[in-house]
């Protein structure tokens, strides 16, 4: 394979992190950081053991094992292929032919995609999880680790011979996401190829006929949703103003917090329940609901709007009824979401749907975007696994972290699934066989990387560009929208009581939440201090406390 997407900064990081430093910065960074690839694509890094050899050898091709079965969970989205299944396709039989050269066999157990959390508490309960278990939602996994029952990772991690691919694919700042404060490492966190997280969209060839600009703050985008609506260009009844399947980037131009980093910190967490933290500590939160309220009230939104699937959202979009949305960044065009723009375009050639970037904040008039934090997802291994199979099971991350290991999970083979372009980047030959060959099922077996294997965010944009052929400036412009003015990561701290008390603050948040939007407007303030005593009573003020005192310190406030 070519050698020529590799930068030689890895010599000197591989140096930097040999003995894996490690200094526990949860915190949000100031804006999307770049992925680096291992030294040798096509090669893993050689580190035959030597007499100072650590006592866990995880630097895949450093040992071979005897024939070790490993359990591997693997998100399962109902998508495989005719001829395929998600357990017995050309990629996971890919893994087991480059894993069985060290003598490791991995077993992949599938898990619904949207039914991790609950399947993961079942089988962490059972003690039948995996060998190698993953989630998103951190405190689940630290919660376990607090328990007792997950392994601690730093004797197969942090000597200065093991995981070298691994240190070098993450780095240090990634790899410190999965640790305690005092060190102990309980998962492996995947590092994002861009930390870009939602978009704004509308149907630009709508605003067009009405005569409106691309709305540059919030009053702005609620007249143009509500001319879309109520003077329809195309004469729809059925037309929808407006629906958020993700809630970021619209809360927080009303955030009266994004200028204070560590108050946005505080309020800022990992998982979708987590935004009862903003809701109850950022007070323009109360009014995104009031502008929620104020449409849905207008019938600017679907009467049933909490009741909608993603395969509802999307049928409204590619129907060409839904004038505006957030989404996951790119999700306009995404292949990997249904092509939606092009879906749509089949039936109504001159529809148009556009990103926006970020809208004026309604306190300050600054833009601000959300963005993921510098980690995706978090594998770690239940203590139902032998101390052979966690090692196994790190040497597989390892090998993921080579350019034979992710690079092709990811990419596939040059010459059958793309090709180098002048710069190195990876250019997809045919992206219709791409999305039946492997875009199915490539981001979620590589479990190192979310989003991709790349060099850089600018090669990640360059080349999921040429993921979309006649889309590429949508893809370009998605991008860059998503990471407008300044950037407000998520943050993944997670604060002592987090564990025994989000549950019953999300099931507040999904009562309440759709009570703020429905009700009568004149009710609108009663619901919502309501909604903010029903977060009380399950006690979301000892999480505050707990953030507030752990980033006034890191911010040394």
């Amino acid at each position: 394979m070519k050698k020529r997407m590799i930068v030689s900064l890895l010599v000197i990081s591989l140096l930097l992190l040999g003995l894996c430093g490690c200094d526990n910065t949860k915190a949000q960074g100031d804006g999307p950081e770049q992925v680096v690839g291992v030294e040798d694509p096509g090669k893993a890094v050689d580190n035959t053991p030597q007499k100072s050899s650590s006592k866990y050898q995880t630097t895949y091709g450093s040992k071979n094992f005897n024939n070790v079965k490993i359990t591997v969970e693997l998100f399962d989205r109902s998508n495989a292929p005719e001829g395929s299944t998600i357990t017995d396709n050309k990629w996971t039989r890919y893994v087991n032919q480059e894993m069985n050269k060290v003598g490791i066999t991995v077993d992949f157990i599938p898990v619904p995609r949207w039914d991790e959390v609950p399947k993961m508490q079942t089988m962490m309960a059972s003690g039948t999880a995996p060998d190698l278990t993953l989630t998103y939602t951190y405190a689940h996994a630290e919660d376990y680790f607090n328990q007792g029952g997950v392994w601690e990772l730093s004797e197969f991690i942090d000597g200065p011979d093991q995981a070298l691919n691994m240190k070098a694919y993450l780095g240090e700042s990634v790899m410190n996401i999965g640790r305690k404060p005092d060190k102990q490492l309980y998962g492996i966190v995947a590092k994002r190829a861009t930390t870009a997280k939602s978009n704004l969209f509308i149907r630009k060839d709508w605003l067009d006929k009405l005569g409106l600009s691309l709305p540059q703050t919030t009053d702005e985008l609620y007249n143009a949703i509500y001319q879309m609506v109520k003077n329809n260009p195309d004469s729809r009844t059925d037309a929808i103003g407006i629906h958020l399947y993700n809630m970021w980037n619209m809360k927080i131009a009303f955030s009266q917090i994004a200028n204070d980093p560590m108050k946005a910190a505080v309020a800022n967490g990992l998982t979708d329940r987590d935004d009862a933290y903003g809701d109850y500590y950022d007070k323009g939160n109360r009014e995104f609901y009031r502008f929620m309220n104020k449409a849905y009230n207008e019938g600017l939104m679907h009467n049933e709007y909490y009741t909608l699937s993603e395969d509802n959202f999307k049928s409204y979009i590619v129907s060409g009824a839904l004038g505006f949305f957030e989404y996951s960044v790119n999700g306009s065009v995404d292949v990997l979401r249904g092509s939606l723009l092009k879906t749509l375009q089949e039936n109504e050639p001159d529809a148009d749907i556009v990103s926006l970037p970020a809208l004026k904040n309604v306190n300050d008039g600054k833009q601000y975007s959300a963005a993921y934090a510098a980690g995706g997802l978090i594998n770690f291994c239940p203590l139902t696994a032998s101390a052979e199979k966690v090692e196994a099971c790190m040497t597989y991350l390892d090998w993921q972290c080579t350019t034979d290991g992710g690079f092709v999970l990811y990419h596939g083979f040059e010459g059958e699934h793309f090709n180098f372009d002048e710069k190195g980047v990876p250019v997809v030959k045919d992206s219709t066989y791409n999305s039946q060959d492997k875009d199915w099922i490539r981001t979620d077996i590589f479990l190192v990387g979310n989003q991709g294997y790349f060099a850089t965010v600018d090669d990640f944009n360059a080349c999921t560009a040429k993921e979309a052929p006649g889309y590429e400036q949508h893809v370009i412009d998605n991008y860059v929208n998503a990471l407008t003015g300044t950037i407000v990561n998520d943050t993944t701290f997670t604060s002592p009581s987090t564990p025994d008390l989000i549950t019953d603050i999300g099931i507040v948040r999904d009562e309440y939440t759709v009570q703020c939007i429905t009700c009568p407007e004149a009710e609108f303030d009663a619901t919502y201090d309501k909604y903010m005593a029903e977060l009380e009573k399950v006690d979301v003020k000892t999480i505050i406390d707990e953030r507030t005192a752990y980033f006034t310190e890191f911010y040394g406030k």
